[in-house]
């Protein structure tokens, strides 16, 4: 599968992690930044995420900020993007299944690493 992946300064660490777990998984993943955990806004990485999916550049979309509120609220505004926030993995199934969400936000700071990695995992293998 191809995935968009994007991620602001509180979740470029988990974004790097990620990227390797989508690469051991066989999925081929396009980084959209941010590139440093130097500070910066997540509507310029939640967006190129979003377009990418809505036009179909990419089967589906990983964005990753604090909260994970702002990056869900930006690729939202794209029509064609349902945008969940999912900080389990039985969100992660419910939004695949029941809202055919194509783009996972994951709350770097309320998640741990391990706990995000099963996340992505349960959102690519749903439906």
């Amino acid at each position: 599968m191809k995935i968009a992946i994007g991620a602001d300064h509180a979740g470029f660490e988990y974004k790097e992690l990620l990227i390797k777990q989508l690469s051991k998984l066989g999925h081929v993943s396009k980084d959209f930044g941010t590139y440093s955990v130097e500070s910066v806004d997540y509507p310029d990485f939640a967006h190129p995420v979003a377009s990418a999916v809505e036009k179909k550049e990419f089967e589906l979309g990983v964005l990753i900020c604090g909260s994970a509120n702002g990056v869900a609220i930006t690729a939202n505004k794209h029509q064609g993007i349902r945008a969940a926030i999912c900080w389990t993995e039985e969100l992660a199934a419910l939004a695949r299944q029941h809202n055919n969400a194509n783009v996972v936000c994951i709350p770097a700071r309320f998640v741990s690493v391990d706990l995000a990695e099963k996340i992505l995992a349960k959102f690519l293998n749903t439906l």
